[in-house]
């Protein structure tokens, strides 16, 4: 240990990271450091500090890392002698995963449902529930929303709404752009239920209008929150109204749940806050336990799959699938899901009395423990309802305010100005209270640290 490197091992992995990846990168430079150990909600570097991690793998980790039902599910998997990869053959831990995740489902949805397993993650599954409405219809394009995301491999992120991402690359498809209810920035300028009402009729009518532009699409596919787009719930009754849009006009409805599933709203899945049934789901993240895996599930009228019409070699991953079922049953059997509605809901009512004191605060919303704390500058021009200019540069110094004070957060919104909180369900109330005080804390001293 010397005096220019008092973290000479972390330091140098550090450095060979920056050598050897590439410049995607996208979490690494964020949070500078060089996780060793890992328990519930806290991470330990190798400089031998804790944090407090609010990111969850994206939303992956619903039981935190290493939690002990997982684990034991693994090591009980590993020691039976179990084979590890076999493709799609049929295995006991495939059934049993199988079995868990039907039993978790809504029941009106699961009642007909069918599973197929698609690639380890949710954009391969994203594209796979295009693909099967694609050859269901008979038809191309799709309906996709403003501030949505849903991956980076080519359809998915034809239905994806981040401009930079997609600005480099040919088209990736015929999706018609649709306005996603977004209150603070409203795309009709009015916000609130009116902004939302407007949002539904644009939908139907620009779907019956002969000379709208949009040819009958193959699918519908949305968010019942925007993870990525900046912790954005859609209401219930602009949800509803897409339902009954979409089944009149016999267009599929795909949900995508990668980020909103296992218990992360306050409800096992998202949907059930609005209580419609999709013609799909698109699942990954929290349902493999924090391994990899990625499954559709769909109304069996659509199951026209030819074998071997979407494939990869390792959707049958068994470790992944007894972690996830592990996973699935711990969160029913113990309430995490109203845990994280409760926890949830008071970190909103806390954070919405900081934003009335601190006025680089413009926005708070968010469902269960999926939130989000849209930064602002108060010394902006307002917009028509009273929307200040995003502060993109404000939140970089928040997240290192954070993170100095051991506290993970990731950013994400519309101009990456929202601070994103994706605690797992499983944290305390002594944690939920440290949380929203270093937040706290980080957000005072960034914004008066203003250049």
């Amino acid at each position: 240990m010397t005096a220019e490197s008092p973290h000479p091992v972390g330091d140098a992995i550090l450095r060979r990271q920056r050598v050897r990846e590439s410049a995607a990168r996208t979490y690494a430079r964020s949070f500078p450091i060089v996780p060793v150990r890992a328990s519930g909600m806290t991470v330990e570097g190798a400089d031998g500090r804790r944090y407090l991690d609010c990111l969850s793998g994206a939303g992956t980790l619903a039981l935190g890392h290493n939690h002990p039902v997982v684990l034991a599910a693994i090591r009980r998997t590993l020691d039976s002698g179990a084979p590890l990869h076999l493709l799609d053959l049929a295995t006991a831990e495939k059934d049993d995963f199988t079995t868990a995740l039907l039993e978790s489902l809504p029941a009106a949805f699961a009642a007909d449902a069918r599973v197929h397993f698609c690639g380890p993650a949710g954009t391969d599954a994203v594209e796979a529930a295009l693909k099967l409405m694609q050859i269901a219809t008979g038809r191309r394009g799709a309906l996709a929303f403003t501030g949505a995301y849903h991956g980076m491999t080519a359809g998915a992120l034809a239905v994806t709404g981040n401009v930079a991402v997609k600005e480099p690359l040919p088209s990736g498809g015929e999706v018609t752009r649709l306005p996603y209810p977004y209150s603070y920035r409203c795309p009709f300028g009015v916000g609130g239920e009116a902004g939302e009402k407007l949002a539904a009729v644009y939908t139907e009518r620009l779907l019956d209008d002969p000379a709208g532009g949009v040819v009958p699409p193959a699918a519908m596919i949305v968010e019942v929150v925007q993870g990525e787009g900046g912790a954005v719930p859609a209401p219930d009754a602009w949800l509803r109204e897409l339902r009954r849009i979409t089944t009149e006009r016999g267009i599929p409805l795909i949900v995508d749940e990668v980020q909103t599933g296992v218990g992360r709203t306050g409800a096992m899945w998202a949907v059930e806050h609005s209580g419609i049934v999709p013609d799909a789901m698109v699942l990954s993240k929290a349902i493999g336990g924090s391994l990899p895996l990625a499954v559709v599930a769909y109304r069996a009228e659509y199951d026209g799959w030819r074998p071997g019409a979407h494939t990869g070699t390792f959707r049958g991953n068994t470790l992944a699938m007894a972690a996830g079922a592990a996973t699935l049953r711990h969160v029913a059997e113990n309430g995490l899901a109203a845990r994280a509605e409760q926890v949830g809901q008071w970190l909103l009512t806390e954070l919405t009395a900081l934003q009335g004191r601190l006025p680089v605060i413009g926005d708070v919303r968010g469902r269960g423990l999926m939130l989000g704390v849209e930064l602002v500058d108060p010394a902006g021009q307002a917009d028509a309802i009273g929307s200040y200019p995003p502060d993109p540069a404000l939140a970089v110094r928040v997240r290192e305010a954070c993170l100095a004070r051991g506290l993970i957060v990731e950013l994400g919104g519309r101009h990456d100005a929202v601070l994103r909180l994706l605690p797992p369900l499983t944290i305390t109330d002594e944690q939920a209270q440290a949380v929203l005080t270093r937040l706290a804390e980080a957000i005072e001293a960034a914004a008066g640290a203003r250049p």
